[in-house]
């Protein structure tokens, strides 16, 4: 059984090894070797512990193995991050994480997300209900540009993010 809940600090050593499988996983076909070299070579933000000590990160777990996560800065309203394993891929869970992204911003007034989505991730997002803005190019810490499109979505109505999401 699929369960999401908060993130914790005792997560954290998991979240960045997965991202950086995912990377190597489904961003290759879309970004020259190079490119992921050093985005998937990159250390963790020092955002990604305090995002995740502030509540405002989720896991995905099945059977107790971390099956994805997904970061949102309350602060401002960009999801920073929703990665999954490769090997759970296609099976709704980011969408699952998403959903769970959604509900916390809604329940904390939060009207507006936006992201800077990857190139194999922008269908994704739209199946979503995020909206192209624009091409960029993803100003990365590393130093380099990585290709990207800025989106944003528009949430509604209040709903409870921090309710525990099942799936079987």
């Amino acid at each position: 059984m699929l369960i999401c809940r908060a993130a914790t600090a005792a997560d954290l050593a998991a979240l960045w090894p997965l991202r950086t499988r995912a990377v190597r996983a489904r961003c290759a076909a879309h970004y020259p070797a190079t490119v992921i070299e050093t985005w998937s070579a990159s250390a963790p933000p020092a955002s990604l512990a305090e995002l995740v000590n502030l509540g405002s990160a989720v896991v995905a777990e099945e059977d107790g193995a971390l099956a994805g996560f997904a970061v949102l800065d309350l602060a401002s309203g960009e999801v920073d991050a929703v990665f999954v394993e490769p090997r759970h891929q296609g099976r709704g869970i980011a969408l699952d994480l998403l959903r769970w992204l959604e509900g916390l911003a809604q329940g904390r007034g939060v009207q507006r997300l936006f992201l800077s989505a990857s190139l194999n991730a922008v269908a994704f997002y739209e199946r979503a209900g995020f909206m192209r803005v624009r091409d960029e190019v993803y100003a990365h810490r590393s130093g380099i540009g990585i290709a990207s499109v800025f989106m944003e979505k528009m949430l509604s109505s209040a709903c409870d993010g921090a309710a525990l999401i099942k799936r079987t």
